[in-house]
């Protein structure tokens, strides 16, 4: 066996030469591509236009050049029989591992509570499946604000709990008032619980783990006293919609090179994508608290996108942040269509902008300030590749009302002194798609070449059409995203914030309707129209170049539509399309998963005029229910005005329903024990004809529905 790599023994000196010759790698690249453009643009001097061309063409490429030198690293790393500095090798796994107490948090807000227990229970049973249990406890984190999404979390808790002999080992709290989003419900378990463990594993509400992953990550820990976070890289599963297998499958074919890039310049300074990692608890209290930002939102204020500024408020403590993308039995899944996408992209937005205020902070790694910003330039880029496009429409117009005709597009390339018979502006592209498109063919032939991994894919036949497919798709999307997040960053600029809402996991067979895609896509089917028309008028050479954006823009009603669909997600399915080693190979808690979610969703719901109410049906009708739900609020003493208007609203959800209060009063009602005391009582006590017809109905339905599983009541 190979000797084991000791982190803390990280030659200082071979990590600078890594870095040395990635960054070089950029500026090589960048440097060549703004020679020719420099060249291209230069006539009789470089007018003011023409200037700014020059200069976003070099933050643009540069951005291109970083993706491409990470993913041909990355190629060299793997070709070359792996890379020997990476955590994983620092844990002998022929020998017994190493753990401690773990706390495993699972933050919730108004999700699937099928999914949620349903994923919980199947991370549950795989971590019992192990022998190691007793070295882990599990975190239900609510901030849900809906009474249904509330109670049902509670009932489902303590049925899951009854069912996996779960009481001691699973947690519920639900916070009374959700302060500062996902953030400061993980820093409020900090608080109450974080003293009691050693580590913490954050997963997303949609986060599946096996329990031999989880085991792995608390090993590493142990063997490195000095790490704080080690990031996982979690695979994209469940997708049934067009979009998100596609996204799907080339997560799963182009990101192994990707991940051995990074991990191979960025070592003990990776970053944290606050999901799927392990968190030495006792640093993370003590160093990772989040400032609030200066001025108000969306710039100032609470920070949004909290997870790249905690790696790097660890890495100034002196702790290091690892990314171990070995483990591949580490799931989430993703946004079913491509407004779906967008409406996350959105939340992004605002929170990397706010990151410009930290670029400069005081005490910060430099590999930790490049994180920052390219989070920032993951957005920042699209208006300035807009920007580019636009001057460059401008700049072919004034070079045509000047000369009827575009001389020097077809100058050829001179490098260094040397001619090449290429025009300039046709090398520029080239290079251009070279570096855009050359990670996707080496991860394809890599793929290839390995007669089990293209097995995982559906086969080498079929994983090329679906390679072909997916790059061809990815270029159509290319300008709708540019759109999307240019019209993200103006708002962040203009001011405008943004509200902390559920993200929809399932989209349902339909997928996006008509009426939704044209008021999503309208303006930029129109804008797309009219700038294809200005530039074929202009320009038709120009306007072949600009064809691939202005199809992408005009075509992207009917293709938000025909990618949500999960019919033609499941037609490509069959015929073996965007087949993924998660699909094709599954693991047994990714099966498991499936089927106990397809029973969960084939029982009974609750009938229409109670759909809407029966968390609060449950939670007052039911005596398991309701003395469950008092048994875990705290109890408070209320002032005589608040026990008065507490009076009032608990006749009025007697005499007229449930229905006719607000959420808000709902809520307040859940949150009094006192309330939830009488209304029960209250409720078996009075004659039928002096209750509101709907708990009429209720009382009516009650034994129906008592038989249904608490956990498939909603989806």
């Amino acid at each position: 066996m190979s000797a084991l790599f000791d982190t803390s023994k990280m030659d200082p000196r071979r990590l600078n030469r890594r870095r040395f010759l990635f960054f070089s790698g950029i500026f090589v690249l960048t440097s060549l591509a703004l020679w020719v453009m420099a060249d291209l643009l230069w006539a009789d001097g470089i007018t003011v236009i023409e200037g700014a061309i020059l200069a976003l063409f070099g933050i643009l490429f540069a951005h291109i050049s970083i993706g491409f030198c990470t993913a041909m690293t990355g190629f060299y790393v793997i070709n070359r029989g792996g890379d020997s500095c990476r955590i994983i090798n620092s844990v002998d796994w022929t020998k017994e591992p190493k753990l401690a107490s773990t706390a495993i948090i699972l933050p919730v807000f108004n999700e699937d509570v099928s999914r949620v227990f349903e994923g919980l229970r199947v991370i549950f049973r795989s971590v019992e499946e192990t022998g190691k249990l007793e070295h882990f406890d599990f975190f239900i984190l609510s901030d849900s604000n809906q009474p249904n999404q509330w109670i049902q979390e509670e009932v489902a808790w303590v049925e899951l709990c009854k069912q996996v002999k779960g009481f001691g080992k699973i947690f519920y709290r639900k916070r009374r008032q959700s302060i500062n989003k996902k953030a400061g419900n993980v820093a409020d378990f900090l608080r109450r619980w974080g003293k009691n463990y050693r580590y913490m594993i954050v997963l997303d509400a949609d986060s599946i783990m096996t329990g031999k992953a989880l085991v792995q990550l608390v090993a590493m820990m142990e063997a490195n006293p000095k790490a704080g976070i080690i990031q996982t890289a979690p695979r994209i599963v469940r997708g049934e919609s067009l979009y998100t297998r596609i996204q799907s499958f080339a997560n799963g074919l182009y990101s192994p090179l990707f991940l051995a890039g990074l991990n191979y310049w960025q070592q003990m300074e990776g970053n944290y994508w606050g999901h799927n990692a392990i968190i030495r608890m006792k640093p993370f209290i003590d160093h990772c608290a989040l400032p609030d930002l200066p001025g108000s939102e969306p710039f100032g204020g609470r920070i949004l996108s909290h997870d790249f500024v905690e790696a790097a408020l660890m890495r100034r403590a002196g702790w290091s942040v690892w990314l171990v993308p070995e483990i591949e039995t580490t799931y989430e899944e993703g946004p079913p269509t491509l407004i779906d996408s967008a409406k996350r992209d959105r939340r992004w937005c605002q929170g990397n902008m706010q990151h410009t205020w930290l670029l400069t902070t005081r005490g910060f790694k430099p590999a930790n300030r490049f994180h920052l910003g390219m989070g920032v330039m993951a957005y920042v880029s699209s208006p300035l590749w807009m920007l580019f496009l636009i001057l460059s429409t401008i700049h072919v117009f004034a070079l045509v009302t000047a000369t009827t005709h575009l001389p020097r597009f077809q100058e050829y390339t001179n490098l260094f002194g040397y001619e090449i018979k290429i025009p300039q502006a046709l090398f520029l592209f080239a290079f251009t798609m070279l570096l855009l498109f050359l990670p996707k063919v080496v991860s394809l032939i890599s793929a290839l070449g390995n007669t089990e991994t293209a097995d995982k894919f559906g086969g080498r036949a079929r994983m090329v059409l679906s390679a072909v497919l997916e790059t061809a798709t990815s270029t159509l999307l290319a300008p709708i995203n540019m759109v999307f997040n240019s019209k993200f960053v103006i708002f962040t600029l203009l001011g405008q914030g943004v509200g902390w809402i559920t993200q929809r996991r399932d989209a349902g067979d339909e997928g996006t309707d008509w009426r939704e895609a044209i008021l999503t896509h309208w303006t930029m089917t129109a804008f797309g129209l009219i700038w294809g028309v200005s530039a074929f008028i202009l320009s038709p050479m120009f306007f072949w170049w600009l064809s691939p954006v202005i199809a992408g823009l005009v075509l992207s009603i009917p293709l938000s539509i025909f990618l949500s669909k999960s019919s033609i997600g499941r037609q490509a399915r069959e015929v073996g399309l965007f087949l993924a080693p998660e699909e094709t190979q599954p693991c047994h808690e990714l099966r498991r998963l499936e089927k106990n979610l397809s029973e969960c969703y084939q029982h009974l719901q609750p009938i229409e005029p109670l759909r809407n109410d029966y968390g609060i049906l449950q939670a007052v009708l039911d005596p398991y229910v309701n003395a469950m739900h008092v048994s875990i609020l705290r109890r408070r003493r209320p002032s005589e005005e608040s026990r008065e208007w507490f009076m009032q609203l608990r006749e009025r959800v007697l005499r007229e329903g449930p229905s006719k209060l607000t959420t808000k009063e709902k809520m307040a009602l859940l949150l009094d024990a006192e309330s939830m005391i009488w209304l029960h009582e209250e409720l078996w006590r009075q004659p039928s004809d002096s209750l509101a017809e709907w708990w009429r109905l209720a009382m009516r339905q009650y034994n129906v529905l008592t038989t249904t599983p608490v956990t498939a009541l909603y989806r």
